[in-house]
């Protein structure tokens, strides 16, 4: 019998083979009415840094930190380090100098890339920078650093690229968290690859789609929710250096040259202010195609409000252990199952289980697990972390879940903000998402605190709207319309905000 060698953990160039394909198409445009980059642009550009990088003597396996907000320097860098087999390693610009210095020793990077906006930092890093042997300057550098614009000597040509597989990482994560240092989950070609691959073929995306990359690049959902798996059909991205509302509200409603998005992303804070702006009743939604939330469950007012709109709004569930994308709700469902975030997708498996790891029935509550080839192979260099969040292949989220008699999961909330009240299970998201209906409520956080009858009870922090103030009795008076006593918040304190951790959700440890 004649031999057959298998060769299907052979990780591609993707953006050679898109330009191959479609080389004339726009598949990059650098902000709203910004310029437009074909692949074949786009693919060049990238390659001149490949090379760029490889002359300062970047291998397989090497790291890069980046150091940046959006900009077109850091796609191109992440495309760059693909093909070349070196790993991204993407510094979080909320986090503090201090926690940095940690981030960055335990990464041993050998190149520290650092956009204008962090120059002040990066020199606060300087004395730490142990491994690094060289500083890149997105733009104008400091003494003895690097310009990165000398990558515009090198070749467009690019030869000799290694034999990557899909098991080679391609960029460190970090994971948000309250105590201790963020942990680095390693994304490799194959989490990066299935992850394109079953937001494609669940979600529908195509050649003719585009979305906006407003969240941070160096968070999970920058690459991957929409901007990779565009680049695998040969959509189009319009890239956004950060959230603005005026950037916004010009692609949701616009056809014009370089704006109009087909599909949309953002974060629960994103949406309410989108409504609260004036714009919000007159702008035409009927170009989008999707618009879904992640970071956190939305509450439901914000959905039905852009339902009245007559937008297919969703919510969508995705953590960065797991690449981003990991569900899918029909179009048809939307409505009649209004905070699930729908199926698996095409090559996840789910289920939910109780503390003992057994499968529980549908309906009933228990931590939802993950398998797939989506899912991160470990944290970076921390076997204790990763043997303890990935077990016998499943990945134990942390988060807790239902699934209904249909198959469709919804998201209850992170196993550590449930508290027991009584005796009962209180879910925080649940009452959130009620109290965010009562008008003058911006924002609003419930979390357990000690009490000596029930055990726990909740404590209900708010933030008001500007020129507004809060009635407590109507506000209780509106609770207990909708939420079972033991749901019902004890006490409730009002904020001038919710204080937020480095990515950004709120920090509930603060509030207790």
């Amino acid at each position: 019998m004649t031999e057959i060698t298998q060769t299907s953990d052979y990780a591609t160039d993707w953006l050679a083979k898109r330009a191959g394909l479609t080389p004339d198409r726009v598949g990059l445009v650098e902000g709203p009415g910004g310029a437009e980059v074909t692949y074949a642009r786009w693919n060049a550009r990238v390659n001149r840094t490949a090379n760029y990088l490889r002359a300062l003597g970047i291998d397989r396996g090497d790291r890069v930190a980046v150091y940046a907000s959006n900009c077109p320097e850091y796609l191109d860098l992440f495309w760059a380090a693909g093909k070349i087999g070196a790993v991204l390693q993407n510094l979080n610009w909320r986090l503090t100098v201090r926690e940095l210095e940690g981030i960055v020793a335990g990464g041993e990077p050998e190149l520290l890339i650092y956009g204008h906006e962090w120059r002040s930092q990066v020199d606060e890093l300087r004395p730490s920078l142990g491994t690094v042997r060289e500083l890149v300057a997105l733009a104008e550098p400091r003494a003895g650093d690097r310009a990165f614009a000398e990558r515009d000597r090198q070749s467009e040509a690019l030869a000799d690229l290694p034999q990557l597989t899909l098991d080679d990482p391609w960029g460190i994560y970090y994971t948000g968290g309250t105590t201790g240092l963020p942990k680095g989950a390693v994304l490799t070609h194959g989490n990066i690859t299935w992850n394109s691959v079953n937001t494609i073929v669940s979600w529908g995306l195509h050649a003719g789609h585009s979305a906006a990359l407003q969240l941070p690049f160096f968070h999970i959902g920058g690459p991957n929710i929409f901007m990779v798996p565009l680049v695998h059909v040969g959509g189009k991205t319009i890239l956004c250096r950060e959230f603005s509302l005026d950037e916004t509200f010009e692609l949701i409603g616009s056809n014009g040259r370089g704006a109009g998005v087909t599909h949309y992303v953002g974060v629960p804070t994103m949406y309410q202010m989108i409504q609260a702006d004036p714009r919000w009743e007159t702008i035409d939604f009927s170009r989008l195609e999707l618009v879904i939330s992640g970071g956190a469950p939305c509450p439901l007012p914000i959905m039905e409000r852009f339902w009245d709109r007559g937008v297919d709004f969703k919510m969508g569930y995705g953590l960065t252990e797991a690449t981003g994308n990991n569900f899918w709700l029909p179009r048809e469902l939307i409505r009649a199952k209004p905070t699930s975030v729908g199926m698996p997708n095409f090559h996840v498996d789910m289920k939910v289980v109780d503390e003992q790891g057994v499968e529980v029935a549908a309906g009933e509550t228990g931590e939802l697990l993950i398998r797939g080839p989506h899912v991160m192979p470990g944290y970076w260099r921390q076997p204790e972390a990763t043997a303890e969040t990935i077990r016998d292949g499943w990945l134990w989220t942390g988060d807790l879940a239902v699934r209904d008699e249909d198959g469709f999961f919804t998201i209850k909330g992170r196993s550590k903000d449930m508290f027991i009240s009584g005796g009962e299970n209180v879910y925080p998201a649940e009452v959130e998402s009620v109290m965010l209906a009562y008008p003058g409520v911006a924002e609003a956080a419930l979390v357990g605190v000690p009490h000596d009858k029930w055990g726990e009870v909740g404590r209900a922090c708010l933030v008001i709207k500007d020129g507004e103030g809060l009635d407590e009795d109507a506000f209780r008076g509106f609770l207990a319309e909708r939420l079972a006593r033991f749901k019902l918040p004890l006490e409730i304190v009002v904020l001038a905000e919710l204080p937020k951790t480095a990515i950004g959700k709120v920090d509930k440890k603060a509030l207790v």
